[in-house]
């Protein structure tokens, strides 16, 4: 996997965005930008997205790329979980969508092999997809703060020393874009 043509993907969880049914029209809008973006960096030779598998804008961004693979066979997705026993605890219905993502990804793998013992991890995986991937896609506002915060900071952090380009879409962007 050539680093230089891996980007991760991260944004919103569901929750953050109010979404609680599949039908709620911001879905449709938040992928809808995910194509758009992801299209495009296909085009400049996007080779891999790299997602958690966090509920919300990370979950449908595997359906974006399932999608677009078949426009570009060349595209393949990963789901690196933080700890082996990441969605556990999650309802029957999110455990489906978890599922269900694997089943469309071409790799599937935990940074951490142990369940989760401390936020150590968290950081670990952090520091992992930073390393293998050249910049990241992120939806995520900085009026409007959420978890995606701290993987936000850390990547500035490291852009400080390393080349790593982070693509920021903002509310106003979704906003515009369900116009």
């Amino acid at each position: 996997m050539d680093k230089s043509k891996v980007i991760y993907v991260s944004g919103y969880r569901s929750f953050e965005l109010s979404v609680f049914k599949e039908n709620d029209p911001k879905i449709q809008v938040v992928k809808n930008v995910l194509k758009k973006e992801l299209r495009q960096l296909a085009e400049e030779g996007l080779e891999w997205v790299l997602v958690s598998g966090n509920l919300g804008v990370e979950l449908w961004a595997v359906q974006i790329v399932a999608e677009l693979k078949e426009e570009y066979p060349e595209l393949s997705l990963g789901i690196l979980y933080p700890f082996s026993d990441f969605g556990n605890n999650w309802n029957e219905g999110n455990q489906e969508k978890k599922q269900l993502a694997e089943q469309l990804a071409d790799y599937v793998e935990a940074v951490s092999h142990q369940p989760y013992q401390s936020p150590s991890q968290l950081k670990n995986h952090t520091r992992f997809i930073l390393e293998h991937t050249v910049g990241c896609l992120l939806i995520y506002d900085e009026e409007f703060p959420g978890k995606t915060k701290y993987f936000f900071e850390d990547a500035q952090n490291y852009q400080a020393d390393h080349p790593y380009e982070i693509r920021l879409i903002s509310m106003d962007v979704l906003q515009n874009f369900s116009e």
